[in-house]
């Protein structure tokens, strides 16, 4: 499968591992306006993949991803503007989940990962650093305002955790050690160059799993986090049933009584 050429973002597939790469190292891979609308083009191209049962999000160069560009903002004489509507209706389309992207997303975080960024550590399904990943967010140091990523973070990490690094803003950074001691990441790569080794190894293991059956895993765990305890058991319950008579739920006990890796429908 052909993917799209895009401009600020580099789209590769490593067997059942598809790589989405922010490509703007000589801006710290900030987000201009016009990477902003390739991400929507990357999701999808990744997730119709018949090929890509799982996807690694990182950066090249020295740091993940730096925020919206502040640059851009400040001398194209539009600024913070060109964003109202899409904010004040919430049509946004960073990240997978803004997408509704079904398969696992690992988001590999290389170096400095500040403002905007934490958008991708927010919203992925696993997060893993580099041993000297540093994470801050200089919202309210350049007079924005902390708020979608911040409140996306909350589903992860104590919220005093989370007020601190948005009131403290550029003035303070969060080691990878720390972040791994709050939740926000589940692993640390050291050293730090093993960083996409690690993340496509944690891939190719996710993906020897039934892809349908982690689909309606997402389904179930992301749409608890919108719903009270019992809706969410519900909703839950119904994803359970959903496989039931699926091949894949026939295959996997299959494989495992003969012993043998299973052979799951794509």
């Amino acid at each position: 499968m052909a993917y799209p050429e895009l401009r600020h973002l580099k789209l590769e597939r490593r067997g059942p591992v598809g790589w989405l790469i922010n490509n703007r190292p000589d801006r710290l891979n900030a987000m201009n306006n016009a990477m902003r609308d390739e991400f929507a083009l990357a999701w999808h191209a990744l997730d119709d993949d018949p090929k890509v049962r799982v996807i690694v999000h990182t950066g090249e160069g020295r740091a993940f991803q730096t925020g919206v560009d502040v640059a851009e903002i400040a001398e194209d004489g539009i600024g913070m503007e060109r964003y109202r509507q899409s904010m004040e209706e919430f049509e946004v389309h960073f990240t997978a989940w803004h997408q509704g992207v079904t398969k696992p997303v690992i988001t590999a975080v290389n170096g400095l990962c500040a403002g905007g960024a934490f958008h991708w550590v927010a919203d992925a399904d696993i997060v893993i650093a580099a041993s000297d990943a540093q994470f801050f967010d200089p919202h309210v140091s350049v007079g924005q305002v902390v708020a979608i990523e911040a409140i996306g973070l909350l589903r992860k990490m104590p919220f005093e955790a989370v007020m601190r690094m948005a009131l403290t803003g550029r003035h303070e950074r969060t080691t990878a050690q720390r972040a791994y001691e709050l939740g926000m990441i589940s692993q640390i790569v050291d050293p730090p160059a093993r960083l996409r080794d690690a993340a496509q190894e944690l891939g190719e293991t996710i993906a020897r799993n039934s892809p349908a059956a982690m689909a309606a895993t997402k389904r179930a765990l992301w749409g608890a986090l919108e719903s009270g305890l019992t809706d969410a058991c519900k909703a839950g319950a119904k994803e359970l049933v959903s496989m039931w008579g699926h091949p894949d739920q026939e295959e996997g006990p299959r494989a495992f009584a003969e012993k043998r890796e299973p052979r799951w429908t794509t």
